[in-house]
Order: structure tokens, then sequence, then C-alpha cells
């Protein structure tokens, strides 16, 4: 499959960002993919190389609870779910990482959603 332009620019920009955004285990990574359909998150620990929880709208329990609802809901939800499992494990501060996507619509939901479901950043 060949890379498109686009993806070719988010990649670059996301390695742009890395340089300076590092997840520590006081404060840990929260790391976002968006893709057409759906959307992921992450809280990872880099020195480690630990991811400390997950969250995407393509699980099962996810899905059924939003089903019927546009994808910027779905990505407000699993925001909130990040949280509530980053929360779980005891991470009460992350740093945030849009993964080279603009902070605008689905990346924004979901940032905020983590934010109202108590994760600081």
């Amino acid at each position: 499959m060949a890379v498109t332009t686009s993806t070719l620019a988010r990649t670059r920009r996301h390695t742009r960002v890395r340089r300076k955004v590092s997840g520590t285990p006081a404060r840990p990574r929260l790391n976002v993919f968006r893709s057409a359909s759906h959307i992921y998150a992450q809280v990872i620990d880099d020195i480690a190389g630990v991811t400390l929880a997950a969250a995407s709208d393509a699980e099962k329990d996810v899905e059924a609870a939003t089903k019927g609802q546009n994808k910027t809901e779905r990505a407000r939800a699993v925001g909130k779910l990040v949280a509530e499992r980053a929360k779980a494990k005891g991470v009460e501060l992350v740093v945030f990482d849009r993964g080279g996507f603009k902070y605008h619509g689905r990346v924004q939901a979901l940032a905020d959603a983590a934010r109202e479901a108590g994760l600081g950043f």
C-alpha cells in the first residue's frame, strides 16, 4: 500500500511533536489516533515502554453504548473511558499527544471528555 501525502505529512508532524512530548512514570503520555471511522487512545509510559490504559470506539461495549451516535460523540465516550481506566491504574496527570492531528473535532472532543472525567493535562 502506498503512503499518501497526507499520511506522510501527519507522520512528520507526529515525529516533530514526539521530540518534545514523552511519557514518564509520573506523567504518562495520552496518545490519540484517529482513522476515518474509529478513534483510539492510549496512556503510555515511554520510559518503561508500557501501555497503562487504552480505549477505542471499536470495542464491543463502547460500540454498543454509542450505537447511532456520530463520531464526535463516540470520541467523547472513548475519552471518558480511557480517563476512567487510567485513574483506576493510579494515573492523575498526563501529557497530551495529538498524534499529528489538528486539535479540533474528534481529537478535541476526546481530550475534553478525558479532562472532565478527571485526567489532568
